[in-house]
């Protein structure tokens, strides 16, 4: 009884090169994509803590004299009058901004190490690789 198996052929390297992309560049595709979420986290971060600086140090409210009537919280005493009682200028809405802020940051600073990190796994070395001098 003579089974036929079929024979095992190797495939051309030419060929198998164009028909299935090469993982280093889907890797470094990977990074590229990630490096761009991370640019954007941090562009987002920054227009947070910018809008933060806003809240804690623009002077608000109805203006008299040519200025306004409420100063910012790091700039001047709190003034307790009701004009001035705006709610972004309260502390829980300036604690909620800052936490935005730091959870913003921290995304960003995680996405950046991880795009670095992809980055650095694509330009390895193969294993067989011989270190050059």
């Amino acid at each position: 009884m003579t089974a036929e198996t079929p024979s095992a052929q190797t495939p051309d390297p030419a060929t198998a090169a164009t028909a299935e992309p090469d993982r280093g560049e889907q890797e470094r595709r990977a990074a590229s994509r990630i490096e761009g979420w991370s640019i954007a986290w941090m562009l987002l971060a920054l227009m947070i803590w910018g809008w933060f600086a806003f809240l804690m140090l623009a002077d608000y409210g109805p203006e008299f004299d040519h200025r306004a009537i409420c100063r910012g919280p790091l700039v001047g005493p709190l003034s307790n009058d009701r004009q001035c009682r705006d709610e972004l200028h309260q502390w829980p809405a300036l604690l909620g901004v800052l936490a935005l802020a730091a959870l913003a940051t921290v995304v960003a600073a995680a996405t950046t190490v991880y795009a670095k990190v992809l980055f650095r796994l694509a330009h390895r070395e193969g294993p067989g690789a011989q270190p050059q001098e």
